[in-house]
């Protein structure tokens, strides 16, 4: 058997002895320890088995090269500083793991990713660029999914850009029973775009656009907050959640090894899908094993460029529909397009109109990924939202709804809500239920006067002094900041956000008055 060979172009120095922790703006000290195992982790699981299959031709994804390339810190940090971009990536200890997770530990499942970037790079740049963002954000696009437009995280994320439901929702892709436009790639970029702008438009920095669309806003607020209201990455680093923490560092590994891979002497593998394709949309209810056996064209194939029909039927007749598939088949699909309708239709469309929304469970259910953690039991009181109790309880939010399955921000008093927490603080949390809400603000050390709920309770005594100079609206159900924004020419989202001092999008309520603009 062939040795594992390891080229090193280090000094003899550095090949011997593991670089020390660094300091970052001479304050922070990060660990060169600082785990990778998350990052490692998701590549196993976003890459499943039935994408790499599909995906790839005939290759041991094994075979290849087996000498490992090296290289010290000061040749990457030059690479890294030599690629275009307005992001600056910083480079670090933890910077360098992450990269032998792509040039070394992973190599098999990243040849394939450097295969499919070929098939959705040009499409997501396109995106990109139309939304005026920076096109080297595709780069996040390998972290969130490794290009896989099925991948589903443990808690439900979906997609190219693993939207969660209810922000695949406010963002206006359609999921249902059917449908699924987390997972169609074009629909899901541009939702994508338009999240990146809006979080741009909070923090107007790069490196925390990127980590908030990972943890989301709340978190990276919070984190800040905690850290004496520094906005730097580095210096709120430990105050972010563990899989934030890793999440830029994975984002400049991704950019360097993207970009840098063929001097690991790398080689990406051959994908099935053709590069050559288009989309036509389609007003009448089909099948993609209708398109595929009158066109003759490979079923897993058509299956992979369109990912988003959950059953293989596309409903048409509800709405035109996006049919994507090989460019040079685009001509026979228009001129046969009775012939495909028509194709055992009694098979495959007779069931159609019996197709309904899965009903999602209000109660509560025991994930398989809390062992270890403290079970509590939170009663919604009056003026609560699910931002503030994540907060309270210092959990991600969108493992709060995971937990009590819930697929919207909307709660009621008396709701019963399942916590889970560190064992450690859980006689903290456990008081949490029975605080006042002055009291749980102040456990996050925000004074209640500048929260959400006390501007809405203060509107009306302020409406008087205000009303003449600002448009109001008046928030309903079902409402969101960016629904709101489009209802008023000229007002965007980050626009209401900031005239109205809110820093997370998704803590307005029922009943609250936004100001909009100030009246010409």
């Amino acid at each position: 058997m062939k040795k594992n060979l390891r080229k090193l172009v280090l000094p003899l120095l550095l090949s011997i002895v593991a670089l020390p922790a660094i300091a970052v703006n001479d304050t922070i000290i990060i660990r060169s320890d600082e785990s990778t195992e998350l990052i490692e982790r998701d590549l196993d699981s976003l890459l499943n088995n039935w994408f790499i299959r599909m995906s790839v031709t005939g290759t041991d994804l094994s075979a290849g090269d087996s000498v490992i390339y090296e290289f010290s810190d000061s040749i990457y940090k030059d690479r890294l500083s030599r690629i275009n971009s307005i992001i600056i990536p910083p480079y670090n200890n933890i910077v360098r793991n992450h990269i032998h997770v792509y040039t070394e530990r992973k190599v098999a499942k990243f040849r394939v990713m450097l295969g499919m970037q070929d098939f959705y790079f040009p499409m997501i740049e396109d995106i990109f660029d139309s939304y005026g963002l920076p096109v080297e954000l595709k780069y996040m696009a390998v972290i969130e999914s490794a290009l896989n437009p099925n991948a589903v995280s443990r808690v439900g994320a979906t997609g190219l850009w693993q939207f969660m439901y209810s922000t695949g929702r406010m963002y206006g892709l359609t999921i249902n029973s059917v449908v699924d436009e987390r997972r169609d790639p074009v629909k899901a970029t541009h939702a994508a775009a338009k999240y990146l702008k809006d979080l741009y438009g909070i923090y107007n920095d790069w490196i925390l656009v990127i980590a908030a669309y990972n943890c989301g806003p709340g978190n990276v607020n919070k984190a800040i907050r905690r850290s004496g209201n520094r906005k730097d990455y580095w210096e709120i680093y430990y105050r972010l959640p563990r899989e934030t923490r890793g999440y830029i560092p994975a984002y400049v590994a991704a950019t360097y090894a993207m970009n840098y891979y063929r001097e690991h002497k790398i080689t990406p593998v051959q994908i099935n899908l053709p590069l050559a394709v288009d989309t036509v949309m389609v007003s009448t209810d089909m099948h993609l094993e209708q398109i595929a056996a009158v066109l003759d064209l490979p079923l897993e194939e058509l299956r992979a460029m369109n990912p988003q029909y959950r059953t293989g039927l596309v409903p048409g007749r509800s709405r035109p529909s996006p049919v994507t598939m090989p460019l040079d088949r685009l001509g026979d699909f228009i001129a046969m397009t009775d012939t495909i309708t028509g194709y055992r239709k009694d098979q495959y469309l007779t069931t159609v109109n019996q197709t309904t929304m899965p009903q999602h469970s209000t109660s509560t259910y025991t994930p398989p990924d809390v062992s270890g953690k403290t079970k509590l039991i939170y009663t919604v009181k009056d003026g609560d939202n699910l931002g503030f109790i994540s907060e309270w309880y210092d959990v991600p939010l969108s493992e709060l709804r995971y937990w009590n399955n819930i697929y919207r921000n909307t709660i009621r008093v008396g709701q019963k809500l399942t916590v889970y927490v560190n064992p450690a603080k859980a006689e903290r949390y456990s008081k949490v239920n029975s605080m006042t809400f002055a009291e749980k603000q102040q456990l996050e050390g925000k004074p209640v006067g500048t929260t959400a709920l006390a501007l809405a309770s203060s509107q009306s005594s302020a409406a008087a002094s205000v009303e003449g100079d600002y448009e109001f609206y008046t928030v309903r159900y079902g409402d969101t900041v960016w629904d709101i924004a489009k209802k008023f020419s000229g007002v965007s989202a980050s626009d209401i956000l900031s005239l109205n001092n809110i820093t997370d999008a998704s803590r307005i309520m029922v009943g609250q008055k936004l100001r909009i603009r100030k009246k010409s």
